[in-house]
């Protein structure tokens, strides 16, 4: 069943997205050579609990960590260990929060310095293809012109889309009714209201679509073991136009990147604030 959301609700959600979206700027500034996932694990917690919100995966499904981190091959759901970053790595970091009895989840992959060309072009056109799949989220299309956007353009440089792991609504729960599928037909799928919020999260390889899960019963990796991306914006329907609720700003303030990317998806621009 989908829960179609209040404006107040979808700023609720708003709320819980952008200290996700903070605790990854956070993040962004300390992710480098030589740091290991449990460091930066500990750091998010801390983060989060100090304004005011809960670690949305730590428990979740018994989860035993805050942040899912995920290095090269690894698609998703990665456990942070004590193993340092390197240059050359990718490395995905997805982060949920539950505040005001809502749900934030939000996930971005950064490159750990230099990086190989064939790998950067693989984050932007993953990152491309969040967009392209956001601007099909109108009232009166359907969640497939939202799954098919997203596969066309990855398939287009001969990227493999996940096809086991999906996108989802989010609200009270974190995982909540529909599912989004990073492929699929055209006109297909449920029907897009006002008040429909998802978190739209592209996962696309750079070789095979296929993927293996480790022992741990978490983490997913690549097949072939070629490099995995994954990015995740959290998007209401409002006024019939999607409005992405969280932010990579945060992100690029850290890094430096100037980018106006998600500015058409806003009512106002965004003013970052301290953090």
């Amino acid at each position: 069943m989908i829960h179609y959301k209040t404006p107040a609700q979808i700023e609720r959600i708003r709320q819980s997205a952008l200290l996700v979206s903070k605790t990854l700027g956070m993040l962004a500034r300390e992710l480098k050579p030589g740091v290991t996932g449990l460091y930066l694990d500990r750091l998010a917690e801390e983060y989060i609990r100090d304004h005011g919100g809960i670690p949305g995966f730590k428990g979740l499904y018994d989860f035993p960590n805050t942040l899912c981190i995920s290095p090269n091959d690894q698609v998703v759901h990665g456990i942070p260990t004590d193993k340092p970053f390197r240059e050359g790595d990718i490395v995905s970091i997805d982060c949920g929060v539950l505040m005001n009895g809502y749900y934030g989840d939000h996930a971005f992959t950064f490159a750990v310095g230099e990086i190989e060309p064939e790998t950067r072009q693989l984050l932007e056109e993953t990152k491309n293809a969040l967009y392209k799949g956001i601007e099909q989220m109108r009232t009166g299309r359907r969640v497939g012109d939202i799954s098919h956007a997203i596969q066309q353009h990855a398939e287009s440089f001969g990227y493999g889309v996940v096809r086991e792991l999906v996108g989802h609504g989010l609200g009270r729960k974190m995982h909540e009714d529909p599912p989004v599928p990073n492929y699929g037909r055209r006109g297909s799928g449920k029907k897009i209201k006002e008040g429909l919020v998802l978190a739209i999260e592209p996962m696309i390889n750079r070789g095979t679509p296929r993927i293996v899960q480790y022992p741990d019963g978490w983490t997913i990796k690549t097949a072939d073991g070629q490099p995995s991306a994954h990015f995740e914006h959290d998007v209401a329907v409002v006024n019939g136009k999607p409005e992405i609720l969280s932010t990579f700003y945060y992100i690029y303030d850290a890094l430096g990147i100037a980018s106006d990317e998600e500015d058409a998806y806003r009512k106002k621009p965004l003013i970052l604030e301290k953090y």
